[in-house]
């Protein structure tokens, strides 16, 4: 049997679905439609999600404190120093963001928190096919963007294995010119997936091809079995709720410059 991009892109979805995913189409929240989610193709994240987030889990701020953190948060650069923006991003996530309120008279520092990292079900989890982003008169379609809460944090790009031109390294090439010629995207990005529909394997935003590897478990109790597809283990294991939830607050580092930057 010969498995078809778009297979491979449907069984994923799949495997997400099952996961508690949400998923959406791109086209049916593209800027000008219906259902529209963002006003337009420069904008990576989606606003009213991210907006809600914040609203639900932080509920004793007033309302001009999560504006602050939302303009925060959007206004990230992208094109100057994108990996410095990454950096900042992801201390955000971890973090959460400081902003200023006013409340008796006085001023303080509040933190707004952008996930809940110890309840997942408290936290938006959608995954969107064909998510079209448009930058310097330039248009690309990721194949797979997984947002939580609205934000951009994982790009999953699939090849078809039956096509002996694409292989899974032609999916890493992709996401080279992706964060090249899309950056805005990236500035969110924690985790970056390759898949040809046999292989799959994991790699960050400034990984070369050695450090994209498998992920072997699902449970972390012991390995899949062989039979099972490498990309229906990375998905199960790897993006469950609470493991990417812990991935995301424990096991992303940054090294320093040596000039205080990442």
């Amino acid at each position: 049997m010969t498995f078809t991009e778009s297979d491979i892109e449907q069984a994923a979805i799949g495997w997400f679905t099952a996961l508690g995913y949400k998923y959406l189409n791109g086209h049916d929240i593209e800027p000008d439609t219906p259902k529209a989610e963002r006003e337009s193709f420069e904008q990576v994240l989606l606003p009213a999600r991210l907006q809600a987030a914040l609203l639900r889990l932080n509920p004793g701020l007033p309302a001009s404190a999560l504006d602050d953190a939302f303009r925060k948060i959007t206004r990230l650069p992208s094109s100057s120093a994108p990996i410095s923006a990454n950096c900042e991003f992801h201390r955000a996530l971890v973090n959460g963001i400081t902003v200023e309120v006013a409340e008796n008279g006085r001023v303080s520092g509040k933190v707004v928190s952008l996930f809940d990292f110890e309840t997942p079900d408290r936290n938006e989890w959608l995954v969107v096919n064909q998510f079209t982003v448009l930058e310097n008169h330039i248009n690309r379609r990721p194949d797979l963007v997984v947002f939580v809460n609205g934000i951009p944090l994982a790009v999953i790009e699939l090849k078809n294995a039956a096509d002996e031109n694409a292989t899974i390294w032609s999916a890493f090439n992709q996401l080279q010119t992706y964060k090249q010629q899309i950056s805005s995207l990236f500035v969110y990005n924690e985790a970056l997936v390759i898949s040809d529909g046999l292989e799959a394997r994991l790699g960050s935003l400034t990984s070369d091809r050695e450090r994209f590897t498998p992920w072997k478990t699902v449970s972390g109790g012991g390995l899949a079995p062989a039979a099972t597809p490498q990309l229906d283990t990375l998905i199960n294991g790897f993006f469950a709720s609470e493991h990417f939830l812990t991935f995301l607050r424990y096991f992303i580092v940054f090294e320093d410059d040596g000039r205080g930057q990442p």
